[in-house]
Formats: C-alpha cells, sequence, structure tokens
C-alpha cells in the first residue's frame, strides 16, 4: 500500500454556517460540493480542506467542549486584513497577534469550534524579524 495524498477534513452539525465561514474565510467556493453532505477546497501549496456533516449516528463522536490538540493553520500574506475578514464574519481572533520565530501569528476559531492558526511568514511582512 502507497499513501497517495493527505488531507485535513472536519465535520461540522451546522455544515451550511460552516461551509459559509470557509467560503467566505478563504475567498473562493468548494469545489466539489454536495449540498448538505460535502465541501472541498484545494488550497495553494496542495493543501485540500474539506467539510462533511457527520452520519446522524456518529455526531455525538464528534462533539467537543473544547479545541484539541490539532490547529488549522492558514499562512497569510496579510495577517491585518485577516483579522479584519474575521471580524467582519463575527468570529474575532482570540487574544493579541503573537510574534513567533517564523512571523507573526494569531489564534482564531471557525464556526465549531475547530481552532485556526493565521500566520504571517517574515519574509511576506514589511516587519523586521526581531
Amino acid at each position: 500500500m502507497r499513501y497517495v495524498e493527505a488531507f485535513v477534513a472536519l465535520a461540522s452539525s451546522d455544515f451550511a454556517k460552516t461551509v459559509a465561514f470557509y467560503e467566505a474565510l478563504l475567498e473562493q467556493p468548494p469545489a466539489p460540493s454536495l449540498p448538505g453532505k460535502y465541501a472541498q477546497w484545494r488550497l495553494k501549496g496542495g493543501l485540500k480542506l474539506g467539510i462533511f456533516c457527520p452520519n446522524p449516528n456518529h455526531h455525538q463522536e464528534f462533539e467537543a467542549d473544547q479545541a484539541g490538540p490539532i490547529s488549522l493553520c492558514l499562512e497569510v500574506d496579510d495577517l491585518d486584513a485577516a483579522i479584519e475578514s474575521l471580524n467582519h464574519l463575527g468570529y474575532p481572533p482570540q487574544g493579541n497577534i503573537q510574534t513567533a520565530s517564523h512571523g507573526r501569528e494569531i489564534y482564531a476559531y471557525d464556526p465549531g469550534g475547530n481552532r485556526l492558526i493565521l500566520h504571517q511568514s517574515w519574509g511576506q511582512t514589511t516587519d523586521s524579524e526581531p
């Protein structure tokens, strides 16, 4: 057996709301899309992001009281604009912009409570590396 590809799939019991959030955040419609069941985006760099509505018998398996240890990290070319977009969508980031060795980043959460890390590399910002 040989693995062909890996991608991230997020379960959502509020499928329409989650798909609308990612469609606005990623500024592109999903393709392919199966209304009410599955939506997928192919992002720059080759990552595929899928959103699916879990089988009614499995909803409890995907419910969580808090975000788990996995984060969906999205590199952006303008962190300030990404923050404005999250604010406009009604999901403002939590806390302040953090400075890391690789650039600037901020944490946010999607409608399902999945943790997002929006990151801007030092090479993509006018700021200098500390």
